[in-house]
């Protein structure tokens, strides 16, 4: 098996869940007492959290690509950033490695194209609902985007932020998931994309109004593709 490196700490709450489902999917395909081999390096959030202005994202860039840098140089054959928001310096830490870094947007991209779905919702963090980095790689998949609903956008961001990202998750907080949800439903949408790693702890993504694509677990599936290949 080859391995595979993660950017992860952005939150380790999601980190966490990373490691658990390329884990799972490995041991479903290897069997019972397989692992994958994984590296991890958890970056300290505080430095990553809420970046504002062009400087903050210069900075992050830099710190993700020397992390990049440091997982291929212990023997990662690949790199995943364990966060959607920081695919906006994608191209920054993809530049910085001579291994494949896994877009997650690309990776949920590919599955709703084989899947049909040609109008969907993209629900996040303000940057990745409102910035094109993230919406684009779906696009070019001849995938519709809802524009984004400026009544959800700091709903969303109170949520993710103030909530998951510390490894939260209120009966409130679910109630407002599910009735994004449904408005989304009702807006035409055919699918949801889950654009924060997070959000799997507040919507049960077997059992909603809406066709369900959860980043993180798509993510992960593409990892363990690449590290059974």
């Amino acid at each position: 098996m080859r391995k595979i490196g993660l950017i992860g700490g952005m939150s380790w709450f999601s980190t966490r869940t990373y490691y658990e489902h390329i884990n799972q999917g490995v041991q479903a395909r290897k069997g019972l007492e397989a692992s994958a081999p994984l590296l991890i390096e958890s970056l300290d959030f505080t430095e990553l959290s809420r970046l504002s202005s062009a400087e903050d994202w210069t900075r992050a860039a830099q710190v993700l690509a020397d992390s990049a840098r440091r997982l291929e140089t212990a023997g990662a054959s690949a790199i995943l950033i364990g966060a959607n928001s920081m695919h906006k310096v994608y191209d920054t830490v993809a530049a910085a490695v001579s291994v494949p870094v896994l877009h997650i947007a690309e990776c949920v991209g590919e599955r709703m194209a084989a899947k049909g779905v040609k109008k969907a919702a993209l629900i996040g963090t303000r940057n990745v609902m409102l910035e094109s980095f993230y919406r684009q790689k779906l696009i070019a998949r001849d995938i519709e985007l809802l524009p984004p609903d400026m009544r959800f956008v700091e709903t969303l961001d109170q949520i993710i932020y103030g909530q998951l990202m510390q490894g939260k998750a209120t009966p409130q907080a679910r109630r407002e998931l599910k009735s994004i949800l449904t408005y989304l439903s009702q807006d035409g949408a055919q699918a949801v994309v889950l654009g924060a790693t997070e959000l799997e702890m507040v919507v049960d993504v077997d059992a909603t109004v809406l066709p369900i694509y959860d980043c993180i677990r798509i993510h992960a599936d593409a990892a363990v593709a690449w590290i059974l290949e």
